[in-house]
């Protein structure tokens, strides 16, 4: 992949997480549904960082058979990429999929996993013995402790901030809350800007996870319109809907939203609410923005559509190339007095 960016290239960052991913920044690119394409893993892979592939995303979106999206990926940069395990038992079907997935991964050399959504036992399971390391997405002490108790290797604090699936806590009290459980934490959430890099890296956190700033990069897929709306939205324009997983997910506040307001319907609510019928719904709910999200990638994104995004919208002011971004956080975690 040819490198187009046009900051120096700062110096690695020697911590837990660049150790165990392989990496010179402790920079992730989070794993986003539906904007992972396989030039953006790669790009941040390429300039230093982790690119996260989605295989939801990369198989049901970018429309690839997961095997070969993974040798795409590796075309396009020999460094380690990681991969996301969304561990939630929906269903059977789903797990045995995902399992298949994950078998798949490690034949093609990936050894760095991030979970989510479930309990990650069986997968530091599996990928341990072949070397793998396991972060899991947490939002608060208790799903920390028994991820810690299931044998993973670090934690990434998800924090209210976030996109996706955001915390309610804010990077300071989620840090306190887990500084205790004697493992590497990544921030995820609010982290748009090399200051906001700078700071949480003075809280303790050792890398961060960034959604949001990566979908307004060249290398991202994503509709022009999906890019400028983060440019032009302020963290004020970011709310919770129910309505795409069952789960809040934080989304900019378009028309669209505003007219169809953010909780489900009462017939959804009671099956979110039973210990079983939540994983039905769940999984129907997904299935749904899915379907819509094909469509959307044949006709193109508008106002009639889920702009997945976080708070940091606040520190993105324009669309760039993923090489500068991982480069200028970079310089803000190795040398952060250059920002003041």
């Amino acid at each position: 992949m040819n490198d187009t960016s046009q900051l120096s290239r700062p110096l690695p960052v020697d911590n837990p997480l660049t150790r165990a991913a392989g990496i010179d920044y402790p920079i992730i690119c989070g794993a986003m549904f539906p904007c992972s394409n396989p030039e953006l893993v790669a790009a941040v892979s390429e300039a230093g960082g982790l690119g996260i592939l989605q295989p939801v995303s990369l198989t049901y979106v970018h429309g690839y058979e997961f095997r070969l999206g993974l040798r795409k990926i590796k075309e396009l940069t020999a460094k380690p990429v990681g991969m996301n395990v969304l561990t939630e038992q929906s269903s059977k079907t789903y797990l045995e999929r995902m399992s298949r997935w994950l078998e798949v991964a490690l034949e093609e050399g990936i050894r760095f996993f991030v979970t989510s959504l479930g309990n990650p036992r069986w997968v530091v399971d599996r990928v341990a013995p072949a070397g793998g390391v396991v972060y899991h997405d947490v939002t608060q002490l208790r799903f920390a402790e028994k991820a810690r108790d299931g044998g993973v290797d670090g934690l990434i604090a998800v924090n209210s901030f976030a996109g996706g699936h955001a915390g309610d806590r804010d990077a300071e009290a989620l840090f306190a809350e887990l500084a205790d459980l004697d493992l590497p934490i990544v921030c995820a959430g609010g982290v748009g800007s090399a200051e906001e890099v700078a700071r949480v890296s003075s809280i303790g956190y050792c890398g961060v996870q960034v959604g949001t700033r990566f979908i307004a990069t060249h290398e991202c897929s994503a509709p022009n319109e999906y890019k400028q709306a983060i440019v032009a939205a302020e963290a004020s324009d970011i709310v919770l809907t129910h309505r795409i997983t069952g789960v809040p997910v934080s989304v900019i506040n378009t028309t669209r939203v505003a007219r169809e307001g953010t909780q489900v319907g009462w017939f959804t609510r009671r099956l979110l609410g039973h210990p079983r019928g939540k994983h039905w719904a769940r999984a129907l709910l997904t299935l749904r923005s899915a379907l819509q999200l094909k469509r959307s990638a044949t006709r193109g994104m508008s106002h009639k559509d889920y702009y997945q995004a976080g708070k940091s919208v606040a520190g993105v002011d324009s669309v760039e190339s993923a090489a500068d971004i991982v480069r200028r956080f970079a310089s803000a975690i190795s040398d952060p007095g250059h920002l003041t």
